[in-house]
Order: structure tokens, then sequence, then C-alpha cells
């Protein structure tokens, strides 16, 4: 290699190595605004929009607790501050995980031929579509499951005997709640990863096939990690992830034979 094509290939990865710093830049700046924006208070009730997503949030568990009395409780003075900051950090991950996702593809793309590119980006568009679809799915079906499952825990107290009652605190409620989300959302990706892996010939729609059993034993075992520690949730989990690999093997087969 001459001089000159070592200087202008040196010059050509600091061209990328800047543009990369300029896609992340711009992710970095957009998660920050949408950070400190969560703290104007914008309602007739001096609410702010961290408030609106913690009550958005929160309201599976009040709509289970909230005809008994039920309250949430934070035991440190520093919580409800940093409950709120906990809630801001995830409304700012979620809107800029597709934005992230953008900017990465506005790097990538250019390298690509058309053909390339009309390859990946089906899976740009489906992996948010993914993602919040898992979020749903937990949202609005095993967050109601699991809590009336430890709510049935719950004691009144009868002959002289102390009750034993609720009183979740927002901090660890909370952080229950987005992991669940973050849980479900990316483990919803399954598809993406084994298209991506068959798509690039790493492996081939028989072999997902033939590694059926295993994957149906890691999904139980992610899902035994990554829930809490009831049955409900962890089926919940497991049985989608199951699914969508087997829905995988479908789509693999299809666009293996194109």
């Amino acid at each position: 290699m001459t001089k000159d094509e070592n200087d202008l290939e040196k010059m050509s990865l600091l061209s990328h190595l800047i543009e990369l710093r300029k896609r992340l830049l711009t992710v970095t700046i957009v998660f920050l605004l949408l950070f400190f924006l969560c703290f104007i208070k914008f309602t007739d009730n001096n609410q702010n929009f961290a408030d609106l997503v913690y009550v958005f949030l929160q309201q599976p568990l009040a709509d289970k607790i909230a005809q008994t009395g039920g309250r949430m409780i934070f035991t440190a003075l520093h919580e409800g501050f940093f409950t709120q900051v906990k809630v801001a950090f995830f409304i700012s991950m979620t809107i800029a995980f597709p934005i992230l996702l953008i900017q990465l593809w506005k790097f990538i793309a250019p390298g690509l031929y058309k053909n390339e590119k009309m390859m990946f980006l089906p899976f740009l568009i489906a992996t948010p579509i993914l993602f919040l679809l898992g979020g749903c799915m937990v949202y609005y079906i095993v967050i109601p499951l699991a809590w009336d499952f430890f709510i049935s825990f719950q004691i009144t107290g009868i002959d002289g005997s102390l009750p034993i009652e609720l009183e979740p605190r927002i901090s660890e409620y909370l952080s229950l709640v987005m992991k669940l989300i973050f849980a479900f959302g990316i483990c919803f990706e399954l598809p993406v990863l084994l298209l991506l892996l068959t798509k690039s010939g790493i492996m081939t729609p028989e072999d997902l096939a033939n590694k059926r059993k295993y994957a149906i034993l890691i999904s139980f075992v992610v899902a035994a990690i990554l829930t809490p520690p009831d049955v409900i949730s962890q089926v919940l989990l497991a049985l989608p992830m199951i699914v969508l690999y087997e829905f995988s093997i479908l789509l693999s087969k299809i666009n293996y034979k194109k």
C-alpha cells in the first residue's frame, strides 16, 4: 500500500468516526432534552410529564387496591425525587430508542447497496413495533394478572390477629414495572435477531428448527430471571417467546427460499 493510499484510508476512517460521533451526539442531545422536558410543569394542577407517566405506570396497581383504601409510600426523604428522575429516564430512553435506530440507519445506509437497504429496512421498522407490542402485553395482560396473584396474600385481621396489608414503595414498584416492560420489549425482538441470523447465512431455518427444544428451555430460564418469582408472569413471558421463535422459523423459511 502506497503512502497516498494509506493516508486516504486513514481519512476515510476518520470521516466515518466523525459521522458516527455526530449521530451519537444527536441522540444524546435528544435524550437530554427529553429528560429535562419531563420536569416542566404544564397542567392546571401543576403536574409535569413525569407525573403523568408515573400515574400511568401505577394505574394497574391502583385499579386493584384503590377500592380497599390502598396507598403507595416512600420511606426515604429523597425517594420521591429520585422516583421522578427514574421515570424521566425511562421516558427519555423509550422515546430516544427509535431515534437511535434512525441515526444508526443514516450512518450505515450510505455504505449499502440498494438491495441491502431493502433487506435491512424492514428490520429497522419492525424493531420499535415489536418492542412496543412487548410493552403493551406486559402492561395490559401480564401485570394485572401478576398483581392479582401478589395481592391475594393480603390477610384481613380476624380473631384479634394483625392484618397483613400491601403498602408498596414507589421506587421498588416502578423499578419492577420498568424492568418488566424492558424485559418483554427486548424479548419480543427475537424474530428480528433470528431473521438477521438466517439472512446473513449464520444459521438456516433447519438449524432453528433442530434447536427448538433448547429454545424452549432458554425461554423459561430467561423468563425466570427477568420476571417476578411467580409462575404466572414467567409463563406469560416464556410462551410468547416460544411462539415468536416458531414464527421466526416460518418467516426465515419464506425468506430463505427467496
